[in-house]
């Protein structure tokens, strides 16, 4: 399936999390999307290999996107390999979407630190006619750009996603297992660093931060490492 925009996560809830917004802005435009989560999750506290797959399927149905697969990379090991960047080269040359979307560099969280570095060199060398996939000719996006976990990052434009923000959260809840959720944590789940009601707190109040700074009521920022051209025109639309 040919993609307009293609989000690679590191785990399934990262896109909910960080840029479901935009990635439904981008569905309600006309768009094809997709994502592509690296791990299973499989290192995660709460829940289990099968309620993520249900939960990640009823997100995927939320957000409405059009594709989405899993490379089953090791949760907490992800590893710059040739082989495993063959896997994901092999999912850009297939859908051969404009622009990707990848975690940025900076981040709490050592697998998004080494997701990012990974993700970039796969996206270049995709388009590198001697790495070969069998039949799949050579192809790389235009653009990359990087969505923000917990740690800042500098900002090269944010998405209001006002209109769309109570389908991200949506989206977000279906992740019953790993998001606060009074019912569960009275069966005594252990309390992890994203289960908690601050944590819930927090997705609102950062949307709210980067939306403010735009002058919309939410926003998620990314950025791009390249300059990015615009129009003389378009300069009436920043």
């Amino acid at each position: 399936m040919k993609l307009d925009a293609l989000f690679i996560a590191t785990h399934p809830d990262d896109v909910e999390i960080t840029s479901a917004g935009t990635a439904i802005k981008l569905i309600n435009d006309g768009k094809k999307v997709g994502i592509v989560d690296l791990t299973q999750g499989e290192l995660s506290t709460r829940g289990n290999l099968k309620t993520r797959k249900v939960e990640t399927d009823n997100a995927s149905k939320v957000m409405g996107v059009h594709y989405r697969t899993n490379l089953r990379m090791k949760d907490g090991n992800i590893e710059n390999t040739i082989t495993n960047r063959l896997k994901l080269i092999k999912v850009i040359r297939e859908t051969k979407p404009d622009i990707l979307f990848a975690p940025y560099e900076s981040d709490r969280h050592t697998d998004h630190i080494n997701a990012s570095s990974f993700i970039r060199e796969s996206a270049f060398q995709s388009g590198l006619a001697k790495i070969k996939t069998g039949k799949l000719a050579a192809f790389r996006p235009g653009r990359v750009f990087y969505y923000r976990h917990a740690h800042d990052f500098p900002i090269s434009f944010i998405v209001d996603i006002s209109d769309v923000f109570k389908q991200k959260l949506k989206a977000v809840e279906c992740y019953s297992t790993q998001f606060y959720k009074p019912s569960a944590d009275a069966k005594g789940e252990p309390q992890t660093y994203i289960s908690t009601k601050l944590f819930w707190k927090d997705l609102e109040a950062r949307a709210r931060f980067f939306g403010f700074k735009i002058g919309a009521e939410f926003g998620e920022p990314f950025y791009c490492y390249e300059d990015i051209k615009i129009s003389a025109k378009n300069l009436f639309e920043i």
